[in-house]
């Protein structure tokens, strides 16, 4: 049973320090002037998606590939199919053309492209420095249309109101705690994700699109809750959407970066086309009412379980 603890403990610490991460590096941030806008789109969301981040390249430096791609593919599906499913059981999420236009389509269109590069099973330093320049300019143009609808500060003024208070040494700690926590985090959840995975004979790639995958997903399932409990649609939607872009662009980018990342033929051959089929089965749910209610949100819930099914 100890590998099981040390994981979900692992689990644990990595999501606290994503956390406390956070804090720290929007309290500092607020203190040298940055904007709602720009703690957003740089501090909170690339802090938010460190936990994903921090696995992959773990992974990928222990010669885990596997767990590093299962944890983008399956945090990617478990968003879209979980998340928003059960969001919108919760409280219906009403669509805007804006999001089918910009987010839904950036998000398909960079879900494509990561298939396309993984297709001859080697994500190398060049994809990575593609996807994360992408990543870069995607975050310019967001930055350079504050007027648009396409950022919503809602969340992240919420987040500075919380930590504008903390002295220089409170947010220099919590900023160090939070990477200490990252670190050993990571290094207990993938170490013993394989020895669970070798013990019983499952496989890294199974291991990385559930356990791991839904587990670094639940920052977006507790957000994305309770912004539809609080009626705030556009933040639940908005946050899925633009995780599942920051997973692709900033996560595999930086990892490939670092190391060249292998794809095995069975993510060719199943996982992916999971992800994209979901992906572009929430465009005809999105179209059909232009809402996410309860009976879409079931039928999202319905798809991960026939993934999930298909999977074991």
């Amino acid at each position: 049973m100890l590998p099981y603890f040390l994981l979900f403990l692992g689990l644990a610490i990595l999501l606290y320090g994503g956390k406390i991460l956070v804090d720290g590096a929007s309290a500092m941030a607020v203190k040298l002037g940055m904007s709602a806008g720009l703690i957003g789109m740089t501090v909170v969301a690339f802090g938010t998606s460190a936990p994903e981040l921090l696995v992959s390249v773990n992974a990928a430096l222990k010669g885990n590939s596997d767990i590093s791609i299962g944890n983008v593919i399956g945090s990617n599906i478990a968003n879209i199919a979980l998340v928003l499913g059960i969001s919108g059981i919760f409280y219906p999420i009403l669509i805007k053309k804006s999001h089918i236009r910009f987010d839904y389509l950036v998000t398909l269109l960079v879900s494509i492209l990561f298939y396309g590069l993984s297709y001859n099973g080697l994500i190398g330093i060049w994809e990575g420095i593609l996807l994360f320049g992408l990543f870069i300019g995607f975050n310019i143009f967001l930055f350079k249309s504050p007027t648009s609808e396409l950022v919503d500060n809602t969340e992240v003024e919420e987040e500075i109101e919380q930590v504008k208070n903390y002295s220089w040494f409170a947010s220099i700690a919590l900023f160090l705690g939070g990477v200490l926590g990252l670190y050993f985090g990571s290094e207990l959840l993938v170490t013993n994700a394989v020895k669970i995975s070798r013990e019983f004979g499952v496989s890294e790639r199974i291991i990385g699109v559930t356990i791991i995958a839904i587990g670094t997903s639940l920052p977006e399932l507790i957000t994305s809750i309770i912004a539809a409990l609080s009626k705030r649609t556009d933040l639940a939607l908005g946050n899925i959407l633009g995780s599942n872009i920051m997973n692709i662009l900033s996560i595999i980018g930086l990892t490939a970066i670092i190391k060249p990342i292998g794809v095995s033929q069975e993510f060719i051959d199943s996982d992916f086309l999971w992800m994209l089929g979901i992906t572009l089965f929430l465009f005809v749910l999105m179209r059909t009412k232009m809402r996410v209610s309860k009976v879409e949100g079931s039928l999202l819930l319905l798809s991960y379980a026939a993934y999930l099914f298909f999977l074991l």
